[in-house]
């Protein structure tokens, strides 16, 4: 008996050695599972397969568990270095692998990958929870934290003992057992409830097609959009042209086709996104996330979900959000019900529309502003070829502060469309690789971002340095013309080359407190304030050239498009308030929602002047709160607006590309979440905001 046992206990321990050098194999073959040997250890995405993502994922995870374990097991009394910096630093592989996977999930996903998605989120939460719901790691915490005005901690460190404390206490770490297992089902049935949602509206959008044969039906689109649509239809082996709800598609036929019922059309199939009667339905996605997000709030000690976000923003409350918004709306709504009237009128002067509707809007405000300017913006287009307007960003960025771009061919991409470059300082060093993506396909989600697939920080005596992308749905180049940007996409440009630029100048030491990790309503300051050079004459010129001529844009032309800038700005207000108030109407307070449908015409009642479409909804494909990470905080785009407004009013006081300014400026890119927002604002301004320079911008001031 004696001999079985231990020749049973040989086998066992023989399978676990055998079954454990199979692991490590895989796992020296999964190149997921270690640190890349790239340059500057950039993702070596041709090696990467998609089977790779969920083991690498998994076995991360344990690795991430034992470092968490060693903190835990650490004999020493809890100190900054032994549990806060132990715990900032944990879990770097994970962080690499589950990076790389969410990323490309966004912009570059298939079935298999959405599927894979599905699996992870549940995990990857669970595991995010081990560590916020760990008692004997929040009692180290706590125990640093609790000690902290003695351990003479520098500005930074104290901001990080902070955040790590505020993120046990604020996310469960004081509730009983039973709170504890409850908010984890409300955490993984969150993730996959915001995973869906976001699946469903992509499917939305690759699903739909305008298939058009009749060439007469296509008066008024602009040539570059018939084209690209000729090039779309062909790569289909269809005749005709081919629109679809990818903005850069669906945007000219809406804006300009004089068929009213094609832009009927294209309109209720861009509003029906998640509100139809199919597999892609969000409306109950919508309820189960509100809920569970008070649910949770409520079982985290707060009021609503809003309350429980916005702790944690400049804004503070969801009173002082709606407050906020309201001032702003009634500042903008005499001004957008005059100019929604004037369009009306002019609609039925022109073309005998009794009732202004939505798919109305875009066009007419179109033809209004080329009567009232003598300005069609379609005839800027030829100035503003992508790889000019990106080269503007990057020179802008080079008057300012002396940093430049490199593009290089020895970095690996994700996929053919994508550029990479190496950004240097003014000192040669070595600041950062960019990625650009900026063309829609099926893969991509909407819409327009940044990213990092790797974080600035300082660890060992290196400098890390980070791996930005900007991510874009830009108008692409057709068979007869290079990719040409509406003015729009000029300034998303820009937009998010001011994300990248917090991300790229990050000089912190702590990666949760680098770049872009800073205050939601504070983080669209760095993207909106570069919008401002777009309007610039000084800097228009640096980039704005005929694509065939090589003719800098006309100095008319520049007139044009700064005296339109004003132009139906009541409206344009009025629909980001609009957005802003159905976000706080979901979360600002604990609701029950039978009728979603119902509930968004009340939240938006105040700032709605076109009749209600029965069939579209807003909602339904909203990512950016039930999808995106801006659940309460959508009115940061407004709020961002006021301080890059009053801080651009600095800039043209004293010189667009004043280096003093610029080199202060640099600091609120550079400091990252380091310093509270209204402090580093001060600290560049020298005063808090002022939204009279908002209002002025805007020609709201009166």
């Amino acid at each position: 008996m004696k001999k079985i046992i231990l020749l049973s206990l040989c086998i066992s321990i023989s399978t676990y050695a055998q079954n454990k050098l199979e692991q490590k194999s895989v796992n020296a073959m999964n190149i997921l599972t270690q640190p890349f040997k790239t340059k500057h250890q950039t993702p070596p995405f041709s090696q990467i397969k998609v089977t790779d993502y969920k083991p690498a994922i998994e076995t991360n995870i344990q690795l991430a568990k034992s470092e968490i374990e060693a903190i835990i097991n650490n004999k020493a009394k809890p100190t900054f270095e032994n549990t806060i910096i132990a715990l900032e630093f944990s879990g770097q592989l994970l962080d690499q692998a589950s990076t790389v996977f969410l990323n490309l999930n966004g912009a570059e996903t298939n079935d298999e990958m959405q599927k894979i998605a599905q699996e992870l989120s549940p995990i990857l939460t669970a595991h995010g929870n081990d560590i916020i719901l760990n008692d004997q790691l929040f009692k180290r915490v706590k125990a640093v934290y609790d000690q902290r005005l003695t351990l003479k901690l520098n500005g930074e460190q104290m901001m990080l003992l902070e955040k790590h404390y505020k993120s046990f206490a604020r996310n469960g770490a004081l509730l009983n057992k039973d709170q504890k297992n409850q908010l984890r089902k409300i955490d993984e049935e969150l993730s996959l409830l915001t995973l869906k949602f976001n699946q469903n509206v992509l499917a939305e959008t690759n699903n739909y097609e305008l298939h058009i044969t009749e060439e007469n039906r296509l008066a008024g689109i602009p040539e570059n959009a018939i084209d690209v649509a000729a090039k779309l239809a062909k790569s289909k082996n269809k005749e005709g042209w081919i629109f679809t709800l990818q903005y850069p598609s669906y945007q000219p036929v809406i804006t300009y086709a004089k068929d009213r019922e094609l832009r009927k059309e294209i309109s209720l199939a861009f509003g029906r996104k998640g509100f139809q009667n199919n597999e892609f339905n969000n409306l109950e996605n919508i309820k189960r996330i509100v809920e569970l997000r008070h649910a949770r709030a409520k079982l985290l000690g707060y009021k609503a979900h809003g309350n429980f976000v916005l702790e944690e923003r400049m804004a503070k409350t969801p009173e002082k959000v709606n407050e906020f918004l309201n001032t702003l709306m009634m500042k903008a709504k005499p001004a957008a019900e005059k100019e929604f009237s004037q369009l009306a009128s002019f609609a039925k002067e022109t073309d005998g529309i009794d009732q202004l509707q939505k798919w109305d809007g875009a066009y007419y405000t179109e033809k209004l502003k080329q009567k009232l300017f003598n300005f069609d913006t379609e005839a800027l287009r030829p100035y503003f070829k992508i790889e000019n307007v990106l080269q503007g960003a990057f020179t802008v960025a080079e008057n300012l502060w002396g940093i430049t771009f490199k593009a290089v061919k020895d970095i690996d991409i994700y996929h053919s469309e994508v550029t990479t470059y190496e950004v240097y300082d003014k000192d040669g060093r070595f600041l950062s690789v960019f990625y650009t993506d900026f063309h829609p396909r099926a893969g991509k989600r909407g819409g327009a971002w940044m990213t990092s697939f790797k974080s600035q920080y300082r660890q060992n005596g290196q400098d890390v340095r980070p791996h930005v992308a900007n991510i874009c749905n830009f108008t692409p180049p057709s068979d007869s013309k290079p990719a040409l940007l509406t003015f729009d996409e000029v300034t998303t440009l820009f937009h998010e080359f001011g994300h990248g630029l917090h991300g790229m100048l990050a000089d912190t030491t702590y990666p949760s407190l680098s770049g872009t990790s800073v205050y939601w309503d504070f983080v669209e300051l760095p993207s909106q304030i570069m919008e401002n050079w777009c309007y610039e004459p000084e800097a228009l010129k640096l980039f704005a050239k005929h694509y065939e001529t090589g003719e800098v844009i006309p100095q008319d032309f520049i007139d044009k498009i700064k005296d339109s800038k004003i132009f139906m700005q009541g409206l344009f207000t009025m629909r980001q308030l609009s957005f802003g108030m159905l976000d706080m109407a979901y979360h600002g307070q604990e609701q029950v929602i039978d009728d979603v449908k119902a509930f968004e015409l009340n939240a938006m009642k105040s700032t709605n002047l076109y009749p209600d479409v029965a069939e579209n909804m807003m909602s339904s494909s909203f990512s950016h709160i039930f999808a995106g990470g801006y659940s309460s905080g959508y009115y940061s785009y407004k709020w961002a607006e006021v301080l890059d407004a009053d801080a651009f009013e600095y800039f043209k006081e004293n010189g667009i590309f004043n280096k003093e300014i610029g080199a202060k400026f640099r600091q609120v890119l550079s400091l990252g979440g380091t310093i509270h927002p209204m402090e580093l604002y001060k600290k560049f301004r020298g005063q808090e905001p002022n939204v009279d320079a908002l209002l002025k911008r805007s020609g709201l001031s009166n």
